[in-house]
This record gives C-alpha cells, structure tokens and sequence, in this order.
C-alpha cells in the first residue's frame, strides 16, 4: 500500500483506466464475434454493416492507446478478409 499522497492518486487513476480499457477490449472482442457470427450464417448485409461497425470501434480503441496500432491492424485485415472471402464465395455460386 502507497504511502504518500500522490503514490494514493496514482493507484486510483490507475484502477479507473484499467476497468475503462478492459470494458473496451470487451466491446472489441464482441463486435469481432458479431462479425463471424454474420459470416458463418452467410448474410453478407449484415457481416458488411457488423464489418464497418468493428472497424470503427478498433480504430477508436487503437487511438487511445488501448491496443497496439498493429495488433488492430491485424484484427481489421483478418476481419475484411472473411467478409471479402464470403462475397467472393456467394459471387461465384450465383
């Protein structure tokens, strides 16, 4: 336990940014899901939209530091490739 008064302040804005970031992981973790749940089912309106949705979020996320550029670049590129690779599987057997 912190002894001085600023050590006290650190401990609490730390506690408060860490529910903050974990509650976004969260809500990036979910919006993930909710993409290739639309893809398994192969409603390729909704994956778009469920797409563009988890797209923004990520970007958000990233800009404030919570996950690494990087690592949200990589989520944003697996995520476009599944929508990318139903449209192309629903174009070819139509």
């Amino acid at each position: 336990m912190p002894n001085h008064k600023s050590a006290l302040k650190r401990m609490r804005q730390n506690e408060k940014r860490r529910l903050r970031n974990k509650a976004y992981k969260t809500r990036v973790k979910n919006v993930i899901k909710k993409v290739k749940f639309f893809v398994e089912k192969k409603d390729i309106e909704n994956a778009t939209k469920s797409l563009s949705e988890a797209i923004s979020l990520i970007q958000k996320v990233s800009g404030k530091g919570i996950i690494h550029k990087n690592n949200a670049s990589r989520k944003i590129s697996k995520l476009a490739c599944l929508v990318n690779t139903l449209k192309a599987e629903i174009k070819g057997s139509s």
